[in-house]
């Protein structure tokens, strides 16, 4: 069982950044795929940033992509999203999962196991 807690979220000005934390406990990352989705109200959940459980590769929602940037911290068992440039359409509550040993087609939201409970990302204009 891994539980996932998501933190860093919060008010920022268009063109600011965020560093959003998504903590796992109960197993460690290192075998595991985590992934970055958010949802806006009245929108459908939508894919952010994924990276791999071996940490060889990452993905990028084509919004996203030259702004976001996913890494792993293995010694903190933390995944991390950094949020440049952001803009109010960014708005969202954003959620990390994960899943064993993830490798493919990571955008695919229903393959994850473990969902973190979201935190709320603003962007005012």
């Amino acid at each position: 069982q891994v539980q996932l807690v998501e933190s860093g979220g919060g008010l920022v000005q268009a063109g600011g950044s965020l560093r959003l934390s998504c903590a796992a406990s109960g197993r460690t990352f290192r075998s595991y795929a985590v992934g970055w989705f958010r949802q806006a109200p009245g929108k459908e959940r939508e894919f952010v940033s994924a990276i791999s459980w071996s940490g060889s590769s990452t993905n990028y929602a084509d919004s996203v992509k030259d702004r976001f940037t996913i890494s792993t911290d293995n010694a903190k068992n933390t995944v991390y999203l950094l949020m440049n440039s952001l803009k109010p359409e960014d708005t969202a509550v954003y959620y990390c999962a994960a899943v064993l040993f993830g490798q493919r087609e990571l955008w695919v939201g229903n393959q994850y196991t473990y969902w973190g409970q979201g935190t709320q990302v603003t962007v005012s204009s």
